[in-house]
């Protein structure tokens, strides 16, 4: 057997014994229950006490249980079944990950899917299972990379990083490096290691290729990872992660360029020595025996390397099981040895145990397989048949429902049935009763009628209007008169000679429509443009007007009457009046007709100050009030003949239209 077959057979060993361990995390305490604390200070205690280990678990479970709290139920036998892995029991390790992953699909907390998902995911990988693992894990890593659980997501993230060794590099890579990272997020200085050792392993696959520049990078990530995890050694609770980081770099020494770096190979070998026999780490103190014995039988010191191989041989008997794997090995050393000083006979003694031992290596491994494979079995078996349970549950809940269904549909049907018959009873007895007094009412509404005809019914909208014309006039004559009051006032006969003149002319116009119903256009602007020249007298002719019909407009069109005044006057006093010199006003006043609606609409614009500022200016508007309260009654009273009557009121854009206020009445055509 050649050196370098003997070194490829301790690398693999080494990287074997770093696949083959499962470490501890924490949880975040502000994210867990009491049942799942205890558990979890149970499953710590797995490397030191395996009893105490799963006696704690169980009395968590049993607390979980009395709680009824399926969630806890599910962590505490995830635990149970990841320690269970942890001591080689594959029966135990199977009913418990099972039961985990039964459990909580009973339950919707994230966070128990996560725990069973992981649990047969190790299940899955225990037994050789790698698609399955990869699956469970996947889904395990995705809800704790949710949960924001960086301690799971580190130690998960490391073992698919495993899964996926040697088939994808980038993959492993991969969540190598992001298993370190949520390691270093949760702080752990256990997590960070184990997360090391991932991103480590496959960086020495990188190294087997031989690029020396990858070798340095190896060590010096590796020697990092040893001062980290020396610094926090009384934290970490499986030491044999601290001897496996020693061995990683004893190996990489040894299979470095040569000659090797001895002192570092030595002093690291040692202190792997010193923490297998301090933590009676079995694994690690053979590999320390196997890679010294390498060293001397390279150097060419046969005797010591003899020593040390037989020294592992013996070291391994003593052991309450075999391993045949290392058996096989150091005799493969010791046929090596002997090949180099052509000790032929010595050969032959060891190439016959070598040779046994080689054989029960190969029958464990089948027999393993079929262990395996026999798992796999059983839990495909019972997976199909929680399969077929579950669609069986289904179905009778289907079935179940539907019977549900078909009960409230008679039932619906027999309560419609005794309605109908109860309601139709009700129909038949209140009947008579109804159409008699339906007869009563009927006669009582033909005398309402007899008494209110449509002549009845003229006199009083007619009534209605009078007395609304009523209440406008004295309000003109008041204003008229004030006017006068302040010329006589002023000593300015004359012009109150005139403006009396033009004022009984205009109240004889008023006193003759008050008491018509309507008047023609004609006769309503000649009263418009009498009251506005009385405006005009008073106010030194300080503003213009103009009254315009469009050429379509029938100045015979007859419409109420004193309708539109109000608002002229509104906009002489409260617009025109308060403008400054040199501003001189402009009053217009437009009719079109609105064939369409019977409407005339009648458009007064003023250019005088817009109603924000007049609104400012006022301090008294009870004058206003009134004659906007009886105009609106009088439109209101429009409105019963035709819908289209309204006022409009609005003030004019500034930009376009220049200052001012514009009013639109839609007075109806009688």
């Amino acid at each position: 057997m050649s050196v370098k077959r003997c070194l490829n057979i301790w690398w693999l060993l080494c990287c074997s014994v770093i696949y083959g361990i499962l470490l501890s995390g924490t949880v975040r305490a502000q994210e867990i229950s009491i049942c799942e604390k205890n558990a979890r200070e149970g499953y710590a205690k797995r490397f030191t006490d395996s009893t105490a280990s799963i006696q704690i678990q169980l009395n968590a479970l049993r607390l979980a249980e009395e709680k009824k709290s399926s969630a806890d139920q599910a962590i505490c036998y995830a635990y149970l079944a990841m320690t269970h892995r942890r001591l080689l029991h594959l029966k135990e390790f199977t009913r418990y990950a099972e039961q985990s992953w039964h459990i909580a699909g009973t339950t919707t907390d994230d966070r128990a899917k996560a725990f069973a998902s992981w649990a047969m995911g190790a299940l899955k990988s225990y037994i050789d299972d790698k698609s399955g693992a990869l699956d469970y894990l996947l889904e395990a890593y995705g809800r704790f990379v949710r949960l924001e659980a960086y301690d799971h997501c580190a130690k998960i993230g490391s073992d698919i990083s495993y899964l996926f060794s040697p088939g994808s590099e980038e993959k492993v890579k991969k969540y190598a490096d992001t298993a370190l990272a949520y390691a270093e997020k949760s702080g752990d200085p256990e997590n960070i290691l184990h997360a090391r050792l991932a991103v480590g392993s496959y960086l020495l696959d990188r190294v087997a290729s031989g690029n020396p520049d990858q070798w340095l990078d190896a060590i010096a990530f590796f020697r990092q990872t040893i001062a980290l995890a020396e610094k926090d050694e009384k934290r970490i609770i499986s030491k044999s992660n601290i001897g496996v980081a020693y061995i990683n770099l004893a190996v990489l020494y040894m299979n470095g360029p040569k000659p090797i770096d001895e002192p570092a190979f030595l002093s690291y070998l040692e202190k792997a020595t010193a923490i297998a026999r301090q933590f009676d780490l079995k694994n690690i103190y053979r590999s320390a025996i196997g890679l010294r014995g390498q060293y001397h039988m390279e150097k060419g010191e046969y005797r010591i390397a003899e020593h040390l191989f037989k020294e592992g041989i013996a070291y391994q008997q003593t052991l309450p099981y075999k391993d045949n794997y290392m058996l096989a090995s150091f005799y493969g050393s010791l046929k090596d040895l002997a090949a180099r000083e052509k000790d032929y006979a010595a050969y032959h003694t060891y190439d016959i145990p070598f040779a046994r031992y080689n054989q029960l290596k190969y029958d464990e491994s089948t027999q393993r397989m079929l262990q395996n494979a026999d798992a796999r079995f059983e839990s495909d078996k019972k997976n199909t048949r929680i399969r077929q349970l579950e669609q069986e549950n289904q179905l009778q809940k289907k079935n179940k429902l539907l019977g549900y269904g078909i009960s409230a549909v008679l039932l619906i049907g027999l309560v419609f049935m005794y309605r109908s018959y109860y309601y139709r009873q009700r129909y038949y007895q209140n009947r008579e009763d109804v159409l008699q007094q339906q007869q009563a009412n009927d006669q009582l509404r033909m005398q309402l009628m007899e008494k209110e005809t449509l002549e009845n019914l003229a006199d009083k909208l007619s009534l209605e209007r009078r007395l609304l014309q009523s209440q406008m006039d004295p309000h003109f004559i008041f204003n008229a008169l004030g006017n006068i009051q302040g010329m006589i006032l002023q000593q300015d006969n004359t012009l109150a000679v005139t403006y009396l003149s033009k004022f009984a002319r205009l109240s004889r116009q008023v006193l003759e429509h008050s008491r018509m119903e309507n008047i023609t256009l004609t006769e309503e602007i000649e009263t418009l443009k009498n009251y506005i020249e009385l405006q005009q007298l008073r106010l030194n002719k300080s503003f213009d007007h103009h009254i315009t019909c469009d050429e379509a407009v029938d100045q015979q069109l007859r419409i109420p009457p004193l309708l539109i005044q109000p608002f002229v006057e509104n906009a002489i006093e409260h617009g025109l009046k308060p403008l400054a010199s040199p501003h001189r006003g402009l009053l217009n006043i437009h009719f079109e007709e609105n064939a369409t609606d019977h409407i005339l609409v009648c458009t007064i614009t003023d250019n005088g100050i817009g109603l924000t500022e007049s609104r400012h200016r006022k301090t008294n508007n009870a004058h206003r009030s009134l004659s906007t309260k009886i105009t609106d009654e009088r439109l209101q009273l429009m409105l019963r003949d035709n819908p289209h009557t309204r006022l409009e009121i609005r003030e004019r854009d500034v930009t376009t239209e220049g200052q001012g206020c514009i009013v639109i009445l839609y007075i109806p055509l009688s």
